[in-house]
């Protein structure tokens, strides 16, 4: 089998560290690996198949001879380095939301539409988290009829904030037993036993950024130009994780029995819905794994369209690491 050097960019942050881990679990056939960080992480070593690999400065001529890089870094990072990784000949997996919603960049959950990665000229996004964890719980649907509109209420895990975020949270839980105030430094309020219902900055009539994704970035994974979804994006006291309450729209009426079946056939998901014995998805359940659990599938009661559910998936391996490896297996399958 033909052998790749692959770059990891961001290769110490959680999302990087979980790229490593995931090339190493599928075996991705991976000849050379290139961890690419900041200058204060460079010389540092990394374990990858049980060697020692050593961190390289992240710069633009890093990316010689490099055929895929794995993008686990932020915005400014990813914009600043991917017209070297395109000059190299190499092809960018970004993680960020730099180049979502360009028209010239495919968007990809391998799950749903991995036909659109033939279209690339160097770059490939991966989509948020949250979206790709919905996206796969629902898309099958569109098979019955095609999703018109969404509600969706989303409840994400600290982790989704960075490594610091369980940090925070269990600090703030130990200040508290004792009595003590603990002053937040990751997320704007509290976060331990309580709700923040913002995550991302103001973006359009009083939904923020990282709510519009679902919408925008929905849009573009399941060729649904039309759709239409209302967001609410809530930080919980959960370590890893996001969890997803989810209304769907059809053009007809789908069953919930119609929606059970496709679902428990549909690729990336696990069905766990039966309430009489208390078997629904939760966050502990698919942590480190990549399936995203679908359950409390029931009429919408507002809708005669309508139907509702619930998913979790973990948001660092299927809502980021997982997916962009599953997407850099889709080039060389081809």
């Amino acid at each position: 089998m033909k052998q790749y050097t692959v770059a990891v960019l961001g290769a110490t942050g959680a999302v990087g560290r979980e790229m490593i881990k995931i090339l190493q679990e599928r075996n991705f056939p991976v000849g050379k690996l290139v961890p690419l960080a900041s200058a204060r992480s460079a010389g540092k070593t990394l374990q990858f198949r049980g060697e020692d690999v050593t961190i390289q400065e992240a710069t633009d001529s890093a990316f010689a001879g490099v055929d895929i890089v794995l993008g686990a870094a932020e915005n400014p990072i990813a914009k600043r380095f991917a017209p070297a990784i395109v000059a190299a000949g190499a092809v960018f997996v970004d993680n960020s939301s730099a180049f979502r919603m360009d028209p010239n960049v495919p968007l990809i959950v391998p799950e749903i539409n991995p036909e659109d990665a033939k279209n690339h000229k160097g770059i490939i996004s991966n989509p948020n988290c949250s979206t790709i964890i919905t996206v796969t719980a629902v898309n099958a649907l569109n098979s019955i009829s095609p999703i018109r509109a969404m509600t969706a209420s989303t409840y994400q895990a600290v982790s989704g904030a960075g490594a610091e975020g369980p940090i925070e949270l269990m600090n703030e839980v130990a200040a508290l037993a004792r009595g003590e105030t603990y002053e937040p430094k990751v997320f704007p309020h509290q976060i331990a036993f309580n709700l923040i219902p913002q995550i991302g900055s103001e973006q359009f009539e009083g939904y923020t950024s990282e709510e519009m994704k679902m919408q925008n970035e929905g849009r573009k994974i399941m060729h649904l130009p039309d759709l239409k979804v209302s967001c609410t994006c809530v930080r919980v006291p959960v370590v890893r994780s996001h969890s997803i309450s989810v209304s769907c729209h059809f053009d007809r009426p789908v069953t919930v029995e119609q929606a059970r079946q496709i679902i428990a056939k549909a690729p990336g998901c696990r069905l766990v819905d039966d309430l009489a014995n208390k078997s629904y998805p939760m966050p502990l359940d698919p942590s480190d794994q990549d399936l995203g659990f679908v359950g409390r599938i029931r009429p919408d009661l507002t809708d005669p369209n309508g139907l509702c559910l619930w998913c979790c998936g973990d948001q660092v391996r299927k809502g980021a690491a997982t997916n962009a490896i599953q997407i850099a297996e889709l080039l060389i399958e081809k």
